[in-house]
């Protein structure tokens, strides 16, 4: 088991113990323990669907005899009746496991087709689109597994897999001169290899950031995108360029035909509906 994996397995095991507690007192009281059944996982909204694997996963963890059959896999469009799934078992199993793979599915489905729709207005533009860290605290894997099924791409997980200078990181140390000086010194003494970016405000920003470099990508936040598009040109390919700040649907494609190379978007994740699913028993 992977990092990754260990990660999902243990936020499963604390939401099975957040909702189960001492026993599904319904299903235990209404249903003789051994009665086996089938369930179905039915689409009620069109839309992306995502987070299979963590369904059949919440499944498996609370009970390891459940059969779990996949009929749509991660990633495909679905549309009103369509059936993602299938399980068979103990039914007090199933309605004890039912609640949390529909609370995963329809947050990670919602996200995934959301980006879905943000990555279909960028036509065939290279431009990429990313998320950020405006998620769900303890959720944020799920939220970054959906973005990435929905076709956007992830930029850094946490605080720890990337340094961002942003607008308050400058302030702070006294200037963007300061600011990537401290932050040389740093991975030196501690020997970390990590990437760099950098938050510019405007040209004046851009232009000293320009001068000392020090940095992979510089990050251009809410610039119009007449600004963004002479902030590209006057990069020069020099270093990545990223688009931040109030983009939405209408906006994107603009930013994108700009030529940077990335746009992130908290909206992703912050912004979204959940999908409508339902699982529903299937009676003999």
């Amino acid at each position: 088991m992977n990092a990754t994996e260990e990660i999902i397995e243990s936020h499963i095991l604390a939401a099975i113990k957040e909702d189960l507690g001492d026993g599904d007192h319904t299903s235990l009281a209404t249903i003789p323990s051994e009665a086996k059944g089938t369930m179905q996982l039915l689409v009620k909204e069109a839309g992306i669907i995502a987070g299979v694997a963590v369904a059949q996963k919440v499944f498996k963890l609370i009970d390891p005899e459940t059969a779990f059959e996949q009929l749509i896999p991660d990633g495909k469009s679905v549309e009103p009746g369509d059936i993602v799934f299938k399980v068979k078992g103990k039914v007090v199993s199933m309605l004890s496991a039912e609640r949390l793979a529909l609370n995963y599915m329809q947050r990670m489905s919602g996200i995934a087709t959301k980006t879905a729709a943000y990555k279909k207005l960028l036509r065939e533009l290279p431009t990429v689109l990313l998320d950020t860290r405006k998620t769900t605290p303890g959720l944020r894997i799920f939220e970054k597994i959906a973005v990435a099924i929905g076709g956007g791409a992830n930029h850094r997980f946490g605080l720890f897999d990337m340094i961002l200078i942003k607008n308050n990181h400058v302030d702070f140390a006294g200037g963007i001169a300061e600011a990537l000086k401290a932050v040389d010194n740093y991975l030196k003494k501690h020997q970390i290899e990590i990437p760099v970016e950098l938050e510019v405000r405007n040209f004046d920003e851009l232009e000293k950031a320009l001068q000392i470099g020090g940095f992979k990508r510089i990050m251009l936040d809410n610039f119009s995108p007449e600004n963004l598009r002479k902030a590209v040109v006057l990069i020069n390919g020099r270093f990545e360029t990223e688009a931040s700040g109030g983009i939405t649907e209408t906006t994107i494609y603009d930013y994108a035909a700009t030529g940077v190379d990335y746009i992130s978007v908290g909206a992703l994740t912050h912004h979204i509906k959940s999908l409508d699913l339902s699982l529903r028993a299937i009676k003999a």
